[in-house]
């Protein structure tokens, strides 16, 4: 099919109610550009706060807010589960601290990115009656009840392989919403996401990928970036990671391995192959890996030196491939 124009999105989506589910990532970005470009103005564009993102993606959603000014838009609608006082956490990392657990995705699951990113998107623009997250419905919907239209979300998966089975493995409607990808209707792959931000935004605005900073699918080389960029955040991930690990509610089974987790990490290289989730790396260990590629001292503090710094990087610049991410860092 080849790459098409942002104006085909045009007869597909004019008149329909438009709600954007935006990731403050390149493809959403490219999203936003294509429907501007296309004449199309969303009724609204959330964006969901795990109260865990990386600085860079909640400045990049300050300077897309400025955009989208720019252009006319509404700003972006910020959506945070707040959960119930009683729970003694705010976010998804105090969710965790407190069960003892890993984020779901470290387990095969995703439950985490439904409870803290799904719900809180939906809740906005449907509303919800009552709760810590009561609100009113968004004019969106209420204009869906009263006309009986369809709102169409519109999803920022692009053409590559990933995210063409991410989008065929999700329904193309539910009771509320349809679904519509427009990137893969344009036949856009990451670079030609990364080629229309900076042609119409400028490079600048040319996001890095939006994750939780102790995210489970994070590679080796963000973890080096993470060390070298924020070594807070990557202190407060194997915190998480250890709090997990070793809690009374923990998985880990000491007779499979050989070993307590706390040794295995302090001693061995590797832990032995498996299927249990032994780390935030589910294969591996993020404070096993911190200590062996020394980017932790012995109390497992992140070393911040120049010269450490400057490891961490020549290591993540290494390490990264041409297709990852292909995001700002």
């Amino acid at each position: 099919m080849g790459i098409l124009p942002p104006s085909r999105l045009a007869p597909l989506l004019k008149g329909r109610l438009l709600a954007v589910c935006f990731g403050s990532d390149v493809d959403s970005t490219a999203m936003l550009v294509a429907l501007h470009l296309a004449g199309l103005r969303p009724h609204v564009v959330t964006f969901a706060d795990t109260g865990a993102e990386k600085p860079e993606t909640m400045a990049h959603l300050d300077r897309m807010n400025a955009v989208l000014d720019g252009w006319g838009w509404d700003p972006i609608v910020v959506c945070r589960k707040v959960p119930l006082a009683s729970t003694g956490y705010a976010d998804l990392y105090g969710n965790c601290i407190a069960n003892e657990t890993l984020p779901s995705l470290a387990f095969g699951m995703k439950s985490c990115s439904v409870k803290w990113k799904q719900k809180p998107q939906d809740q906005a623009i449907k509303g919800a009656r009552s709760g810590p997250n009561a609100a009113p419905p968004h004019p969106i919907w209420i204009d869906a009840q009263r006309t009986g239209q369809r709102i169409v979300k519109l999803i920022g998966y692009d053409c590559s392989l990933a995210d063409i089975r991410r989008s065929r493995r999700l329904p193309a409607a539910d009771a509320d919403f349809d679904y519509f990808y427009p990137l893969q209707v344009l036949g856009w792959m990451r670079e030609d996401c990364v080629g229309i931000i900076t042609d119409v935004l400028g490079a600048d605005h040319v996001p890095i990928k939006s994750a939780c900073y102790f995210c489970p699918a994070s590679k080796i080389w963000e973890l080096f970036w993470l060390a070298a960029s924020h070594p807070n955040l990557l202190e407060r991930a194997l915190v998480l990671e250890r709090n997990a690990l070793t809690g009374k509610h923990s998985r880990f089974d000491e007779l499979e391995f050989g070993a307590s987790w706390d040794e295995l990490v302090h001693n061995a290289d590797r832990f032995p192959s498996s299927n249990t989730t032994v780390g935030l790396g589910r294969s591996f260990s993020w404070n096993q890996w911190a200590r062996v590629n020394r980017v932790v001292d012995d109390e497992f503090r992140v070393r911040r030196s120049e010269a450490d710094r400057s490891r961490f990087l020549a290591a993540f610049r290494k390490l990264r491939q041409p297709d990852n991410a292909l995001d700002a860092r």
